[in-house]
């Protein structure tokens, strides 16, 4: 694993409050390695996008055998460090959880999205069981002494209506902590969007907090000035590839 050391301490110190890393999320080789041309500082995998284009639903629906594959080709392709989607950890258990983040690293991740919701109904893990599971994640990377970046997600958000989420904001601060305990190396809000509850979650959680850009999130400028450290685009490339594909082909097909 020395040779991922260097690509994983390289990520961590992309994550700067102010100075945000974005991650135009790649889903197969072809897409890393045009977003590394285009002039990416690390590649991201979305697990929606690498499920759609397989021909899958997101939510672990992919069989993981398939997700390493991709997640190989991908790291094969490119010389910047790659960090892949692993949904909630494709396991039912801390063990399954880490035995998934080691086949991760040794088809070449240096960092992972950790999510804290059922895949099978979205519904959100009480946060202790999710901090065994990051727990049980952080000891396997430990174990190769390699500094894996764990990207620890929060749901909270995304599946609620944003009318609701100032009063959930408290119970993410407490996710946050709660997982920077367990030894996450970052928090993500995806579907957080308000800027007043940004810069709250930024000033109160002890780890670099990603945002995912939605129609409603706030400009890249904005959220640096907020002091987000990461910004994920998620399934919107793929989206916006799929439909330039759509017209192209009516175009050529008319």
């Amino acid at each position: 694993m020395s040779n991922l050391t260097p690509k994983a301490e390289q990520f961590h110190a992309l994550h700067v409050p102010g100075r945000p890393l974005v991650l135009f999320n790649a889903w197969d080789a072809g897409s890393a390695k045009a977003v590394a041309a285009g002039g990416a500082a690390a590649i991201a995998t979305g697990s929606w996008s690498v499920a759609a284009a397989n021909g899958f639903a997101d939510g672990e629906h992919m069989p993981f055998e398939l997700a390493l594959a991709n997640l190989k080709r991908i790291a094969a392709a490119v010389s910047l460090p790659v960090t892949i989607d692993l949904e909630s950890g494709y396991g039912p258990n801390p063990d399954a959880v880490a035995t998934s983040v080691l086949r991760a690293i040794q088809a070449g991740a240096i960092g992972c999205n950790l999510e804290d919701s059922y895949p099978e109904n979205g519904t959100l893990r009480p946060a202790a069981e999710q901090v065994m599971r990051i727990g049980a994640a952080r000891t396997v990377c430990a174990g190769l002494e390699l500094p894996f970046f764990i990207n620890a997600r929060t749901d909270l958000f995304l599946r609620s209506d944003p009318a609701t989420h100032a009063g959930l904001l408290d119970e993410a601060i407490a996710r946050a902590r709660a997982y920077a305990d367990a030894g996450a190396s970052g928090f993500f809000v995806p579907g957080l969007a308000d800027p007043q509850l940004i810069a709250r979650m930024v000033a109160e959680s002890p780890l670099p907090l990603n945002i995912m850009v939605m129609d409603s999130t706030p400009s890249l400028k904005q959220m640096a000035e907020l002091g987000v450290a990461r910004v994920s685009h998620g399934p919107r490339p793929y989206l916006q590839m799929m439909k330039a594909l759509e017209q192209a082909a009516r175009a050529a097909l008319s």
